[in-house]
């Protein structure tokens, strides 16, 4: 079995507060908000991710976020595939992390959270 998991799907949002109303009536249930620009609804075996352009990895687009226990491995892979890395590897807050498109121009999120 490959180490990687699809976790997240990232989407785009310019009011986050009218998002999460908007998935809450849906009947998604809020996990975790980091103030006004990203927040967490659990979509069962993956999380709706609602983030603004402050924490969108690329604004705009929907992004596939997938955990790994190494990301700089899989930023090489997605390279020698014929992907291109958009920003990464590199550590945040709160994860290491790699921001790519795949062949195809899909945007992808390799992740990994950071020992606390």
């Amino acid at each position: 079995m490959s180490d990687k998991q699809v976790r997240q799907v990232v989407l785009s949002t310019d009011n986050l507060d009218e998002s999460i109303r908007f998935y809450e009536s849906l009947g998604f249930t809020l996990k975790f908000r980091d103030g006004s620009h990203y927040a967490a609804l659990d979509g069962g075996s993956i999380t709706i991710a609602l983030a603004t352009p402050i924490d969108h990895p690329m604004p705009g687009k929907v992004v596939v976020a997938i955990r790994t226990e190494d990301v700089d491995g899989a930023a090489a892979a997605i390279e020698a595939a014929g992907g291109a890395i958009v920003k990464g590897p590199y550590d945040d807050a709160h994860e290491r992390r790699a921001v790519v498109y795949d062949n195809q121009g899909n945007g992808l999120v390799f992740y990994k959270p950071l020992p606390r």
